[in-house]
C-alpha cells in the first residue's frame, strides 16, 4: 500500500496553506494541479490588470463621500479602501475561477487525500467528472447563496460615511477570509458527501484555525502574480486539514 508522505502537521490554519504550497510540487500531485493553475492564470491575469488600472480612481470616488471634518483621516482611509477594493475584486473573481475549475479542483482534493492516507487513488476520468458535474455545481450554487446576501450587506456598509471606510474594509477582509477557508474546504468534504451545512458547522467549530487558513489564502489572492498560483495551493492545504482533523468524523457521513 502506498505510504503516506511525512510531513508534520501545521499546528495552524495558516501552516496549512504553507503545507498545501509542498504538497501542490510533490510527484503524483503535479498532474492534478496543471488544469486549476491554467484556470487560474489565466482569469487573474487578465482580471488584475484591469482592476489594478481602475483602482485610484474607484478609491477617490469612495473618497468623495467622507464628511469634510474627517478629511484629516485620508491618508489611513486610502490603503484600507485599496485592501477593501481587492479583497471585493479578489473574491469575486475567485468565485468565478473556482466555479469554472470546480471539477479538477475536487479531483485534485480526490487524488491528493488518497496519497495522504496511504489509500487506493480513485478511478475517476473524464466521463466520471462529466457525469458529477451537476452536483458540483449545485454545491457551488449553495456557496454562492451563503456568500451573496451577507457580501451585499457588507457592501452597503461601505457606503455609509465614516463607518463604512474605516470599520468596512476589516469586516470585508475578515468575512472574504471565512469564505475562502469555506470555498477550498469545501471540496473534500464534498468529495465525501457531507451536506454545506455540516461542513460550515464543522469549521466553526475551529473557527481560528479555518480564518487563519482563509486569511492567509486571501492576502495571496489579493497580491498580484501570487495570485496566479494560489487555487490548487489552497485545495492541497485545505485537504490536508481535512485529512488531519475532519476526515476521521466525517469520512463516512
Amino acid at each position: 500500500m502506498q505510504q503516506p508522505p511525512a510531513i508534520q502537521n501545521p499546528a495552524s490554519g495558516a501552516g496549512y496553506f504553507f503545507k498545501g504550497m509542498s504538497l501542490a510540487m510533490q510527484p503524483g500531485t503535479r498532474r492534478f494541479v496543471i488544469l486549476p493553475l491554467l484556470v487560474n492564470i489565466i482569469l487573474f491575469g487578465s482580471a488584475f490588470t484591469f482592476v489594478l488600472s481602475q483602482l485610484s480612481d474607484w478609491i477617490n470616488g469612495w473618497m468623495a463621500y467622507l464628511p469634510q471634518w474627517l478629511d484629516w483621516l485620508s491618508y489611513l482611509l486610502w490603503p484600507l479602501l485599496a485592501v477593501a477594493a481587492l479583497v471585493t475584486f479578489s473574491y469575486f473573481f475567485s468565485t468565478i475561477a473556482n466555479w469554472i475549475a470546480a471539477p479538477f479542483n475536487g479531483l485534485l482534493a480526490e487524488h491528493l487525500e488518497a496519497k495522504l492516507t496511504g489509500e487506493p487513488a480513485p478511478d475517476a476520468g473524464l466521463k466520471d467528472i462529466l457525469k458529477d458535474l451537476p452536483r458540483i455545481m449545485h454545491r457551488e450554487w449553495i456557496k454562492l447563496k451563503y456568500y451573496l446576501p451577507k457580501a451585499i450587506g457588507l457592501f452597503i456598509l461601505l457606503w455609509i460615511p465614516a463607518i463604512g471606510q474605516t470599520v468596512g474594509p476589516v469586516l470585508w477582509f475578515l468575512f472574504s477570509a471565512w469564505m475562502m477557508s469555506i470555498q477550498y474546504a469545501d471540496y473534500p468534504f464534498d468529495n465525501h458527501k457531507v451536506p454545506f451545512t455540516t461542513m460550515r458547522d464543522a469549521l466553526k467549530e475551529k473557527r481560528g484555525k479555518s480564518i487563519s487558513f482563509g486569511s492567509l489564502v486571501m492576502l495571496f489572492t489579493m497580491t498580484p502574480l501570487l495570485n496566479l498560483v494560489v487555487m490548487p495551493i489552497a485545495v492541497c492545504g485545505a485537504t490536508a486539514m481535512w485529512v488531519d482533523h475532519y476526515r476521521t468524523q466525517y469520512k463516512l457521513h
